[in-house]
């Protein structure tokens, strides 16, 4: 029958939603004209004035058809492929009412956090009890935590300690308050649903692909007497992997190399800062590693990357300054310590160990071995 309302309860709502949202979000009527929301073919209304107007209309008239216009543009006749609403029996009382489904609460939060990983579980975990910790009245946190208890006990058990709180010993029911004037308080709990799947690995970014590093956005800390060589290097062949590097200096402008040219810097690291980017090279030079070695913004910036399990890479001379950093290699045994994103090293092996840590995303085996302040 073609596009027209459909009878679902649900999607009806969204049809005043979204536009109420544009509305209020965007400030006007004519949301739809702004740039990035404009449509491929134009659309065509009565409407003239308002927020974010961009069409410049011609003619006197302001709505169409018009005689002045020659009653064109028309509604196209439905002979001619015009749109009809499309005609459908029904036969029913109106009734405020939903449909059972809409008392499964959990299944979907159940599969969700089943499918995650377990770096994304400790996220989640806490997530929740940042925000809970936020909330001072203790019987909302209690509450909060029985509906917790309906989705998963770990979750709940592990929210609870970093709370502070007792945890619930089983699954509690937790009370349904949106109940009608009319209506029956058991026919409002939630109800519990067999799930088709238990867990599902498009759920989880662990799961996301990780053969290339296209669009990503490498940084290069250097400073003045920089190895040009390491950085060219270093930058061709990223770049050719479809990466996108910037040079982050001591200083904006440009800084020299040893090889006595210049380099322009994209920011300074007083403009910017680890997490606008998804790994971190240092390239060699004793001068430059010298001055990043002194320079506490550089410091934090490595550290800062580290901590957020990012890929880092050290050519050979820059080694000195992982040794100024809180993530060193080697442990109190002077052992090494094996770390897939922490990249060292020289030659063509450091180009592609370092791809590859990239292609990976984040090295989440870190965020319990090694406590790095940044």
């Amino acid at each position: 029958p073609g596009i027209d309302f459909t009878n679902d309860p649900l999607l009806q709502g969204r049809l005043f939603s979204y536009t109420d949202t544009q509305l209020i979000r965007l400030g006007g009527p004519n949301f739809h004209e702004i740039p990035i929301n404009r449509p491929v073919v134009p659309v065509h209304n009565n409407q003239r004035d308002g927020f974010m107007r961009q069409t410049i209309n011609a003619g006197k008239a302001s709505y169409n058809p018009n005689s002045l216009g020659g009653n064109d543009p028309a509604q196209v006749k439905a002979a001619d492929g015009g749109f009809v609403s499309h005609n459908q029996r029904i036969d029913a009382k109106k009734i405020r009412a939903r449909s059972k489904s809409f008392f499964d609460h959990y299944s979907q939060a159940k599969l969700f956090y089943n499918s995650q990983s377990v770096p994304e579980q400790n996220h989640i975990i806490n997530a929740l009890s940042f925000e809970l910790g936020k909330v001072k009245t203790v019987a909302i946190r209690e509450r909060m935590l029985a509906v917790l208890s309906n989705i998963n006990m770990d979750l709940t058990n592990k929210v609870a300690n970093n709370l502070g709180m007792p945890s619930p010993k089983k699954t509690m029911e937790v009370d349904n308050a949106s109940v009608p004037a009319d209506g029956n308080p058991k026919d409002f709990a939630s109800i519990e649903v067999k799930p088709e799947l238990k867990t599902s690995a498009a759920l989880s970014m662990a799961d996301t692909v990780k053969d290339n590093i296209s669009t990503r956005k490498i940084a290069f800390l250097l400073a003045d007497g920089v190895d040009g060589k390491s950085v060219t290097s270093m930058k061709d062949v990223l770049e050719a992997e479809g990466a996108v590097v910037e040079m982050i200096g001591t200083h904006g402008g440009t800084v020299r190399t040893i090889e006595n040219a210049t380099l322009s810097v994209n920011e300074s690291l007083l403009t910017s800062c680890s997490v606008l980017y998804d790994a971190v090279f240092v390239p060699s030079g004793k001068k430059s590693i010298s001055a990043l070695s002194s320079e506490a913004d550089a410091l934090h910036f490595l550290n800062e990357a580290y901590k957020h399990c990012k890929a880092i890479c050290f050519d050979s001379e820059a080694e000195k300054l992982m040794e100024r950093t809180y993530f060193n290699t080697g442990d109190k045994d002077g052992k090494n310590v094996v770390d897939p994103g922490l990249i060292t090293g020289n030659g063509k092996m450091l180009a592609e160990n370092f791809i590859k840590a990239i292609a990976g995303h984040r090295v989440w085996e870190r965020e319990k071995p090694r406590m790095v302040p940044a």
